[in-house]
């Protein structure tokens, strides 16, 4: 071995055998563990009698289209974020439980129910967990659903990375949920701090599933990023020029310019931090030459930037539903664009602001707290064209509408406090306490809201037909309930100065607050409940909630222009762009039920196996390098770039869907939209988002 390593290694099982130094025999791990395999065998046993493997696998797992993919993305961000919000609910009740001098412990804790080393571990999954691969994949879910049909593009550019990207996603999740039975994992934060993931502090394999869970998610992350920036850079129908991109795609793109720059650093910072505990290297130790700030510094440098890159998604999904239920053109076009690249400017210039107490001189904390100011301007510019877009309009309180404006809401508020924290001198007083965890889950909130709304808005086109709106409001209402219940308190509790990551609180004034958190906690829990109802409800009334291309009657981009759901060629001919709201616009112009005079042969790619082979192979690798078993991470590696050989040669890539099978799919499809709409699309024009009347008029932006 090259670093001295406490704890038995041997060539074949490398360091297998600290499993018989973890603690097993605590219940929660039990439980989790069970319920894991119940679900899992259920999902298994049913997959089997109901003989679904052939389908999933040509369906789902082998599949290159965009929709299935991001849908994968979603479902893969949605059951993270249950393991996450599982893991909230154990430090809320843990703080809740050990409150004061006498407070009794059980399970083997002194205090509550976890033991230190067991809280450190769930608070430091919780933050991985909702960053990272909850909050990420759903994003990354609805952009790969969206962009390509709000430009007209029949797939991504590269759809082979992209399903690779996914499966990449996947492993990142899976080394997770392996930690939490194989092993342990790291305690150290989500942010990793240094020097606590050093070998001599961190001695246990915890903070290798950490490097090596964010180190692969984040080549899927870049990879994603590329095929975005790649697919609204060249995919765009004609017509579709850069004034007339729906803002969502606009936010995208932005967003995935900040990813393809800034997971780099990520990834050479967690690359430095590898060589420190399996080379012994010293780049972020504190003696022989190693710098434990420079790897926060490093951390930040990615880990702001990281903030807008899921935010600007989620600003552009609210410009995208406001308008809808507003029944108006959104508000200040050109300002929303420029504001967003403003954002996504100004994200990299503020990292600092996460240690003004670090040391550093006046000057520099005042840079960083006036760039931290600025990122208010565009933002407030965004807030205020929304209200402004509300203004005056029809509004409808669908549960879209309900989410979008609960955002607005969190965002207001979270910007406020983010305005607090970036004065130094408040930030001084209130660094490292409760009220900055109330104001990042403020911010991080927006996101979910924004999220649920998207998910509500844009179900309908995907799977064709709506979500049930009766399960849908309680679902909003509980959960904003539970909002309120849990960070009201908590940001009290920091002024009165309480700080994060305890497992014991010793002041018993804060016990009413914290038992308030809990009640939030489980109006959040009743939330979930009524999530998934909505869902069953959802799917067993599908056929009465059957809907055509536009599900909400007022809906304004060109994705509202093709099928619900949208078949895998997404339009059945290239579409035309006229208008900056090309949906809104043919509907004004009397062409949303035409039919083209005749179709053409369309150009797909074809299902592949080779990312999901790729991607167990990188989870092989992955579980190698943790556990240090040598052969194991070589043979992977070797295989892994064998497969990436054999795919470079692989020349069937792709085939040909005939116009004549084109046509019979297109009329079973009208067929069902006249059933479901009962209107008959006339000839001449388009269907399916096609092109629109030769005669139609065409319309120029400012800006164009």
């Amino acid at each position: 071995m090259l670093v001295d390593l406490q704890g038995p290694w041997n060539p074949l099982f490398g360091r297998l055998g600290l499993l018989l130094e973890v603690h097993y025999n605590n219940p929660v791990l039990f439980f989790a563990f069970e319920l894991s395999v119940v679900v899992g065998v259920i999902l298994l046993f049913w997959a089997t009698c109901a003989r679904k493997w052939g389908y999933i696998w040509r369906e789902w797992l082998t599949t290159v289209d965009h929709k299935k993919i991001g849908v994968m993305y979603i479902v893969v961000g949605l059951v993270m974020m249950f393991r996450g919000f599982f893991d909230a609910l154990m430090i809320r009740s843990q703080q809740a439980i050990a409150v004061g001098p006498d407070s009794p412990g059980v399970l083997g804790a002194a205090h509550g129910y976890l033991p230190p080393y067991h809280f450190d571990q769930v608070f430091t999954a919780h933050g991985m967990i909702m960053i990272l691969v909850a909050a990420t994949p759903i994003l990354v879910g609805m952009m790969n659903i969206i962009v390509p049909l709000q430009i007209g593009a029949r797939d991504m550019a590269y759809p082979y990375l992209n399903a690779l990207g996914l499966w990449l996603t996947v492993v990142s999740a899976a080394l997770v949920m392996i930690a939490l039975f194989i092993g342990d994992f790291s305690h150290a934060g989500w942010v990793g701090l240094a020097p606590l993931t050093e070998l001599p502090y961190s001695p246990g394999v915890g903070v290798d599933y950490w490097i090596w869970s964010i180190q692969i998610g984040s080549v899927g992350t870049t990879m994603g990023a590329i095929n975005l920036i790649a697919t609204i850079i060249k995919m765009r129908a004609p017509g579709m020029t850069w004034g007339r991109i729906p803002v969502f795609t606009w936010t995208s793109m932005a967003s995935n310019i900040i990813a393809l720059t800034s997971f780099p650093v990520l990834g050479v910072t967690l690359a430095l931090l590898t060589f420190d505990r399996y080379l012994g290297t010293h780049f972020f130790t504190v003696g022989l030459g190693g710098d434990l700030m420079m790897y926060t510094n490093l951390f930040w440098i990615w880990g702001h930037p990281e903030v807008y890159f899921v935010v600007l998604p989620a600003f552009g999904m609210l410009s995208e539903i406001i308008p809808t239920f507003s029944e108006k053109p959104l508000f200040g076009y050109v300002t929303m664009v420029i504001a967003s690249m403003a954002i996504a400017a100004v994200s990299w210039s503020v990292w600092l602001h996460h240690f003004f107490t670090m040391g550093a001189g006046p000057n520099v904390n005042a840079y960083f707290s006036i760039a931290t100011m600025l990122v208010g301007i565009p933002t407030g510019v965004k807030v205020f064209n929304w209200a402004f877009t509300m203004y005056r309009s029809r509004m409808r309180f669908d549960t879209p509408m309900l989410w979008a404006i609960g955002s607005v809401f969190l965002l207001i508020s979270g910007g406020m406090t983010g305005m607090m924290l970036a004065v130094p001198a408040i930030n001084y007083i209130v660094h490292n306490s409760v009220f900055v965890i109330a104001h990042f889950h403020n911010m991080f909130l927006l996101i979910v809201y924004a999220a649920f709304g998207a998910v509500t808005y844009w179900f309908p086109k995907v799977f064709g037909f709506t979500l049930d709106e009766r399960w849908g409001k309680r679902f909003f209402w509980f959960f904003t309930a539970g909002t309120l219940m849990v960070f009201i308190p908590m940001y009290t509790l920091g002024f009165m100065g309480m700080t994060r990551r305890l497992d014991y609180v010793s002041h018993t004034a804060w016990w009413p607050l914290l038992n308030a958190e809990m009640v939030g906690i489980g109006l959040y829990a009743i939330s979930i409940a009524c999530f998934v109802m909505q869902l069953a409800v959802s799917i067993r009334d599908r056929e009465k909630n059957a809907v055509g291309a536009d599900a909400w009657g007022t809906s304004r981009t060109l994705e509202w222009a093709t099928h619900s759901p949208v078949p895998y060629y997404n339009f059945a001919v290239t579409p035309i762009i006229h208008d900056r709201d090309e949906w809104a616009w043919r509907r004004k112009h009397g062409l949303t039920s035409l039919k083209p005079d005749r179709y053409v042969d369309i150009h797909m790619p074809k299902n592949t196996a080779v990312p999901l082979v790729l991607g167990v192979l990188s989870l092989a690798f992955g579980f190698a390098m943790v556990w240090r078993i040598w052969w194991l991470a070589a043979i992977s590696a070797i295989a892994m770039l064998l497969v990436i050989i054999y795919r470079s040669f692989d020349k069937d890539t792709d085939y040909i869907i005939p116009a004549s099978d084109v046509e019979r799919m297109e009329k079973e499809m009208l067929a069902r939209a006249e059933r479901v709409e009962g209107n008959a699309p006339a000839p001449g024009g388009a269907a399916g988002g096609a092109y629109a009347s030769p005669q139609a008029p065409s319309k120029r932006h400012q800006g164009d």
